[in-house]
């Protein structure tokens, strides 16, 4: 038997979109940007983003729905599975690493996406939704 998992930190690209499946099984997607920044050694800085698309189900596919917008900062734990390519309409090749998520942590607070700042929460209380009612550490899925 073998396993493999993925770990991604980084930013929607888009507003998720959640649909459901002929049986009725919620699917939500959306996609995660993750950029790196570095010096080369001629001094000029330099940035790479890879986008992954990711695809939740059944309950993480209808909080995600609820609780994610673009712009807001995310954890995502899931499993890779075929990556697609494409060409730009500028001629480049370009890929996309699908992940179906087992796990997603929302990162900062819900002003993160739109400019707001403010510290990063844990996913308990990301999961509350700001405005909501507080809820139980037993109500909380992840």
């Amino acid at each position: 038997m073998s396993y493999q998992q993925i770990t991604i930190v980084g930013r929607l690209g888009r507003d998720p979109d959640m649909r459901y499946t002929s049986s009725g099984v919620p699917v939500t997607s959306f996609s995660v940007a993750v950029s790196r920044s570095w010096t080369s050694q001629d001094g000029q800085r330099q940035e790479k983003t890879v986008w992954f698309r990711v695809t939740a189900w059944r309950k993480l596919a209808e909080l995600a729905s609820q609780y994610l917008t673009k712009g807001r900062e995310v954890l995502v734990v899931g499993e890779i599975e075929e990556p697609s390519t494409w060409v730009d309409r500028d001629g480049n090749h370009r890929a996309s690493l699908e992940v179906t998520a087992r796990d997603i942590r929302f990162l900062g607070s819900r002003d993160d996406a739109m400019g707001g700042g403010g510290a990063a929460q844990p996913a308990a209380a990301a999961a509350g939704g700001g405005d909501a009612p507080a809820k139980s550490d037993e109500e909380i899925p992840f």
